[in-house]
């Protein structure tokens, strides 16, 4: 980006721009999504976008979006898709008269742009909030310490199922990824989603297919249906013990918390699902090169010093907001070093 400082407003979001990064700032007031209020603020590094896109918006309107890279954004990887326009925290919407103004800007977003902008990251980029964060579903309440995701369930709307085997903890290094359904996502109204059809976001940063629940309503331990009161969504816990399992109805599944409307709103359980998912990433082991091409290996072993240099940043402020060791940033951090 050309100059420091530049800020452009548009309705309920404040894009300021820096040299290698933009700030995007959410208004505070009754028409602005609750997700976004819950986000507040957001540090975009330029690196962890793929492009711009400029558009014609409704009621006289332009919109200018900002397109995230694959596996930058622990958010945006976990919401998989299903966020309403509104909830988009890459969107800014501005009066049609400033359309030359947004164009001007887009322009600029694509000369900062990185030269492996269409490459899918290595590392999550962009921060999300963190731990400790908890929320109520609708069969249970999940917490998260930034070491392991606690549910406790609640006898006025758990499964018999899940009664059975009480109250579940599960530890960061036992999971492999999470899945997270949004209850205002089409076809989630009355009936959980059919068999196949869940994806979840795994900590390589792609999308992890696996069998879901099959048709019909959610129900508790007492015969009611469940949740009321509109579609129902939840969030799913994917276990490495479990890999190879078909997975099963979300109600009845001890690794997966039930929401809906009213219950595990999209601003609440989307960030925990999100930093959850970070926190699987950072504590995932390097990958192993071993049966990689020669000349992939040889490439691996002189990594870019300012990669390194971002990538113990990052590590760096996992560290700070407790979803890292002191013993995890050290190791990890000599294992990057050891990379130069």
């Amino acid at each position: 980006m050309s100059r420091m400082g530049d800020v452009l407003a548009g309705f309920q979001t404040v894009w300021e721009f820096d040299t290698d990064s933009m700030l995007i700032r959410f208004e505070r007031g009754i028409r602005t999504p609750k997700l976004l209020q819950a986000l507040g603020e957001r540090r975009i590094p330029f690196e962890a976008l793929s492009g711009v896109e400029l558009a014609v918006g409704k009621r006289g309107t332009v919109v200018l979006r900002a397109v995230p890279r694959p596996g930058a954004d622990p958010l945006m990887d976990a919401a998989d898709g299903q966020l309403k326009e509104a909830y988009d925290p890459y969107r800014l919407v501005l009066p049609a008269e400033r359309e030359t103004l947004a164009d001007y800007y887009a322009e600029r977003i694509r000369e900062s742009l990185c030269p492996d902008a269409d490459v899918p990251a290595e590392a999550h980029l962009v921060t999300v909030p963190p731990a400790p964060l908890s929320f109520k579903a609708y069969d249970g309440k999940a917490s998260f310490d930034g070491k392991a995701i606690s549910f406790r369930w609640f006898w006025t709307g758990a499964s018999s199922e899940k009664w059975k085997v009480g109250d579940q903890r599960f530890r960061i290094d036992e999971l492999t990824g999470v899945e997270w359904r949004s209850p205002e996502s089409r076809g989630s109204a009355g009936t959980a989603p059919k068999e196949g059809s869940a994806k979840g976001a795994s900590a390589k940063g792609t999308s992890a297919k696996g069998g879901s629940a099959k048709d019909g309503t959610a129900r508790n331990g007492t015969g009611k249906a469940a949740p009321k009161g509109g579609g129902h969504g939840y969030l799913r816990l994917l276990r490495r013990s479990a890999e190879d399992e078909p997975l099963g109805r979300p109600d009845q599944d001890p690794a997966a918390v039930v929401f809906g409307m009213g219950y595990g709103l999209v601003h609440q359980s989307l960030p925990f699902a999100a930093a959850v998912l970070e926190a699987i990433r950072a504590s995932s082991p390097v990958p192993c090169t071993e049966g990689a091409p020669s000349s992939n290996r040889a490439g691996a072993s002189r990594r870019d010093p300012a990669d390194i240099a971002e990538r113990i940043r990052h590590l760096g402020e996992l560290h700070t907001a407790g979803l890292l060791t002191d013993d995890e940033f050290s190791a990890k951090k000599a294992e990057l070093l050891a990379e130069l």
